[in-house]
């Protein structure tokens, strides 16, 4: 059976990095992937992060099986640093939380969970958007559309085809959304932007969808929340898929979260309809 395949195209991002470290030329610089390299060219591991795996060390934590949903206080984490500890979102319970193999992981889960429960639903996508996006939605069974993000004449948002093209998505449709940092672009909607877009997705019974994959790399931890806090403004309910990988340097530890932000009951239900698609996805997180 084997022998009948054919060989698959190289993924448009790690297959750049493959043709990097292939290429011989020493004045060679790679563009193709987000990680922090210092100027002798190498990947540190944050000091932060030292002392962190040093406790744990000391500590004599075991190896043994997390949870479906994974660690209690990682989660209270994730949504401490995701809205603050004192939002409403926090404060009333509204947002349960899952570990996940990175942000991708999250990204997964999400969809699996998304096309299980609501199987008529479509997700939209920025266009452009991280090349990855598309193929891990539609594996996961879902339809992808896009709408119209940036304008290259003015090297800005599409501000006002984005918000029709919001105006023209049926009901009941997700969305994604670059929380900070959009990817490949760079540029994010101002605030007043941010709230316009939230108001226009509450209007028109979407559901959001905000991809957090560079909290810290924009303005600051904080400050990389307004626009996902502007979403809370107008939508009572959220996805949320967050990433260490890029500000805590876990590349290849894979380490993310999924969260979803609904009232109290309904997101605790959610998370047991989240935890099935976990079970059949990688079973537990690492």
């Amino acid at each position: 059976m084997f022998e009948t395949l054919t060989p698959a195209p190289p993924d448009p991002i790690l297959g750049l990095t493959e043709a990097f470290r292939k290429d011989e030329n020493p004045a060679k610089i790679n563009l193709g992937v987000g990680v922090y390299k210092d100027d002798a060219g190498n990947t540190p591991v944050l000091q932060a992060v030292q002392q962190a795996e040093a406790r744990l060390v000391a500590t004599g934590v075991d190896k043994s099986y997390l949870s479906i949903e994974g660690s209690a206080e990682y989660g209270a984490a994730v949504r401490a640093l995701l809205f603050g500890a004192d939002h409403a979102v926090v404060s009333g319970d509204r947002a349960v939380t899952i570990h996940t193999p990175g942000g991708t992981g999250a990204l997964r889960v999400a969809a699996d969970f998304i096309h299980r429960m609501f199987p008529g639903a479509a997700i939209w996508i920025s266009e452009p958007t991280w090349a990855n996006h598309v193929q891990v939605f539609q594996a996961a069974g879902l339809a992808v559309n896009t709408y119209p993000y940036f304008d290259s004449s003015t090297n800005d948002i599409a501000i006002e085809q984005l918000l029709a093209a919001i105006d023209g998505i049926p009901k009941g449709d997700a969305i994604l959304l670059h929380a900070c940092c959009h990817n490949p672009t760079g540029v994010d909607p101002t605030m007043e932007q941010w709230r316009t877009i939230g108001q226009h997705i509450g209007e028109r019974g979407l559901l959001p969808f905000a991809d957090f994959a560079y909290q810290g790399f924009g303005d600051g931890l904080e400050a990389d929340t307004a626009g996902l806090l502007a979403l809370c403004e107008s939508n009572p309910e959220l996805l949320i898929a967050s990433s260490f990988s890029k500000n805590f340097g876990l590349y290849n530890e894979r380490v993310g979260a999924l969260t979803l932000v609904g009232a109290p009951e309904a997101a605790e239900i959610a998370l047991s309809q989240l935890k099935i698609c976990v079970r059949a996805n990688y079973s537990n997180p690492p």
